[in-house]
């Protein structure tokens, strides 16, 4: 098994949290711009400054050039993508978790998902080999696995 460096695994949390974050301001602007509402850049700065304020902190400084990363994400030039990195982390951890915490009959689901291929819908076959992303359960158990390397992380440094 390949030991991941405390940096690796701060960048797999990381990229949840962030790409949550992303999805959000997306489903937010998406929102405004539904309702009508015109879409200025001081609003656009505005909800994302909010958005950093939610996720990260009052304490987080936030510059102007911060405030406009929101409008230089590429990702967002297809349409609700970005909150694939946070599903898709999350149930690789639960997978991941399942096998090296269980027995042969998880092995064996997690290779006939492996083995399946694109022949059902994702969320049905992430369901077949025990991981259900329409509950919270795997989220909240990826969230709970980088607090645990953050613990640990901060009693090596």
């Amino acid at each position: 098994e390949r030991s991941r460096s405390s940096a690796e695994k701060w960048a797999a949390h990381w990229t949840i949290i962030r790409q949550t974050m992303f999805a959000e301001y997306e489903k937010i602007i998406h929102a405004i711009a539904e309702s009508g509402e015109p879409l200025t850049l001081e609003r656009l700065c505005s909800e994302y400054a909010q958005l950093i304020r939610l996720y990260f902190g009052p304490d987080f400084a936030i510059d102007e050039v911060l405030e406009l990363e929101g409008l230089r994400i590429p990702h967002f030039y297809s349409a609700f993508y970005v909150y694939k990195y946070a599903t898709g982390l999350s149930a690789a951890i639960a997978l991941s978790q399942m096998v090296l915490n269980g027995g042969t009959k998880e092995r064996d689901r997690y290779l006939s998902f492996l083995k399946s291929g694109g022949s059902k819908y994702p969320l049905d076959l992430l369901r077949d080999a025990g991981v259900d992303l329409e509950k919270p359960e795997p989220v909240n158990a990826a969230m709970a696995r980088f607090a645990e390397l953050v613990d640990e992380l901060e009693t090596l440094v």
